[in-house]
């Protein structure tokens, strides 16, 4: 197949879905690979790289108008214009947007959303959002320790001692249990927080200390053991009980780590506004639901201002929303590993597509072909 790596248009956009490495692996199945020149540049793969690897370098109509098109967002209406009918697209293509995933089936294009891949055992070496999530909650901390005007361990000296930072976790997902453990290793003493029981070993195996909010009736418990690996919505009445625990932890914290989000539906609020004014003098918030709080404004918290780094009440809060992309080499080189793996199901061995049908991750990465929206 001729396959196409743009450079991707979108705002603060660092990644590339193809790399160098991939890139060979790709030549070596059959594959013609063409990159659009500059598209790896923000990444660390320069066009001299790609072309070692085997690949052939154009211009942006080239590689838009391949048989199949990888990328790591979305096309935009320009990108869709250069795409032809038939065209096969894979990358991070948000499922849950309607009228984004009615623009590509109008366009003709047969779609994977990579982040719609199911949460099993067997997608796990494709799974896009555990791969950028982990990067994310690295990045998460690495950020809050910039912007804290004090040190993460504690440190013994002769002008006297300097207490360990407290962190708080909001949130236990990949991004979550990535954050604890970058946090752990720079020293700082930290609580985590998540709906799901199940997390509590894993959350105490790191170092951290679980915030426990007991579940009082059957739906409480049966929300908290969430659907696929995904934390559900839950009852008020636990909320209620949470928001209490958590309000306690917060105004002791130095740094707060939220991470909670729920496919498809707006990030829960867990810091309120009352919290940020509880909290100490320099500390810090890191949103990771930055932009995808109810309608599309702020976060896990209120006040977050989504691609900004604000102070409000004394609180630095940190809102960037796209932080695999600020580290975009290492990013870039998961994402495209996953993709690599998620075309092994769609790529015969004579190097042609094929859509199988009875194979569930395919299933579910579809959201269009045949002009119409597949996804329900």
């Amino acid at each position: 197949m001729l396959i196409g790596v743009p450079r991707e248009s979108a705002a603060g956009e660092t990644r590339v879905a193809v790399t160098p490495e991939t890139t060979k692996k790709l030549k070596a199945q059959g594959h013609r690979i063409v990159v659009e020149r500059g598209a790896g540049q923000a990444a660390a793969c320069l066009d001299a790289a790609y072309e070692a690897a085997g690949a052939e370098l154009g211009d942006r109509a080239a590689a838009l108008g391949a048989e199949m098109v990888l990328k790591v967002q979305r096309p935009n209406a320009e990108e869709l214009g250069l795409m032809k009918a038939g065209t096969v697209l894979v990358g991070q293509l948000n499922p849950f947007d309607r009228e984004g995933l009615q623009a590509m089936a109008s366009a003709g294009l047969t779609a994977f959303a990579l982040e719609a891949a199911p949460r099993t055992t067997r997608a796990q070496s494709m799974d896009v959002l555990s791969s950028q999530a982990n990067i994310a909650g690295y990045k998460a901390v690495m950020l809050a320790a910039t912007h804290y005007p004090k040190l993460f361990p504690m440190l013994m000296t002769a002008a006297g001692t300097i207490k360990a930072a407290r962190v708080v976790i909001l949130g236990v997902g990949v991004a979550g249990l990535q954050a604890i453990a970058t946090a752990k290793r720079l020293g700082a003493v930290i609580e985590a927080s998540d709906v799901r029981p199940a997390v509590k070993e894993q959350v105490e195996s790191l170092g951290a200390k679980f915030i426990e909010v007991p579940y009082e009736t059957d739906e409480e418990r049966e929300a908290a053991q969430g659907v696929g690996g995904y934390a559900k919505p839950m009852p008020p009445s636990w909320l209620s009980r949470q928001a209490v625990e958590v309000a306690k932890r917060v105004a002791q914290a130095d740094v707060v780590i939220s991470t909670a989000l729920i496919p498809g539906r707006p990030a829960p609020t867990l810091i309120s506004e009352d919290m940020v004014k509880s909290m100490k003098p320099g500390s810090v918030i890191v949103d990771l639901a930055a932009g995808r709080g109810p309608g599309g404004v702020g976060g896990n918290c209120p006040l977050t201002q989504t691609g900004q780094i604000a102070q409000v009440h004394g609180v630095t809060i940190i809102g960037l929303d796209n932080l695999p992309a600020t580290v975009a080499a290492d990013s870039s080189a998961l994402y495209a590993r996953n993709v690599l793996d998620f075309l092994k199901l769609v790529i015969d061995k004579e190097a042609r597509f094929t859509l199988p049908a009875d194979d569930d991750i395919v299933t579910a990465c579809l959201v269009a072909r045949d002009g119409a929206v597949t996804r329900a």
